[in-house]
């Protein structure tokens, strides 16, 4: 069954060139979103677009000036943004006082800073039409922490409060900005995790779905039907809330 409110709609989903953002990408293009694929290279860029019939917008999201030209010429080609589903993200994992200073504004300008600046220049015209959706996908470990993983742990906490303080200022205006914050999901970034522990993928999936009740980490397409969801007109009622999909491993305030 299709979810209403989402065919027809340009959806720009970033970070789309693997993994999570791809398969979202491939599920709204399912539910008939006109789907605009980001990425920082513009061969994944592309490689997504063409997978879902969409059209290919490559920047890196934490240049705001290079970003608002190329929604510039989004709008240009396929009318204004409705739906922003904001998946990029940059990490590095190392214990808390070995982490560089560089990785640090690294992470935070592309995660924080970059989201931010999306919903700045989208969430203002979907106000003006009085319809909009924001996607914004944070993480567990924004709500719990890690220890080797401090800086993308916090940037993922600032989002969370970035989601409701901006679904504060466009509520009312018909614009519904929440946060998916996955636990463990199976995706090429879980390569950095496995990097940092010395193992395998393969092995590091094993190791983080021992310690999940479900008995296993996400999947990518189960990510993406939380996120169709949001997008759709069925989810009127949520707005600036944080979406937990983890297999249990989160229960209640993080413990």
């Amino acid at each position: 069954m299709r979810l209403d409110g989402i065919a027809g709609r340009v959806a720009l989903v970033t970070g789309s060139g693997q993994g999570m953002g791809r398969a979202i990408a491939e599920r709204l293009a399912a539910e008939g979103a006109k789907v605009v694929a980001n990425d920082i290279d513009p061969s994944t860029a592309a490689a997504t677009a063409d997978l879902v019939g969409g059209v290919a917008a490559p920047f890196d999201v934490s240049d705001p000036d290079t970003a608002g030209a190329a929604i510039a010429e989004v709008e240009v080609a396929l009318g204004p943004v409705d739906v922003l589903v904001a998946n990029h993200a940059y990490m590095t994992m190392a214990p808390f006082l070995e982490e560089s200073p560089e990785n640090w504004w690294r992470i935070l300008d592309v995660n924080l800073f970059g989201t931010g600046m999306l919903i700045e220049r989208c969430a203002p015209a979907m106000a003006e039409r009085g319809w909009g959706r924001v996607v914004v996908i944070a993480s567990e470990w924004g709500v719990i922490g890690w220890p080797n993983a401090t800086a993308y742990a916090a940037s993922k906490g600032g989002l969370i409060s970035l989601v409701k303080s901006a679904a504060r200022a466009f509520g009312e205006a018909g614009v519904a900005i929440n946060a998916i914050a996955p636990g463990i999901t199976d995706t090429p970034q879980l390569d950095v995790d496995a990097l940092d522990a010395g193992v395998s993928h393969e092995e590091i999936v094993r190791r983080y779905g021992e310690d999940i009740p479900l008995g296993r980490v996400g999947r990518a397409d189960e990510i993406a039907a939380v996120a169709a969801f949001l997008c759709s007109t069925q989810a009127e009622a949520f707005v600036g809330q944080v979406v937990q999909p983890n297999g249990g491993s989160t229960r209640t305030w993080g413990i």
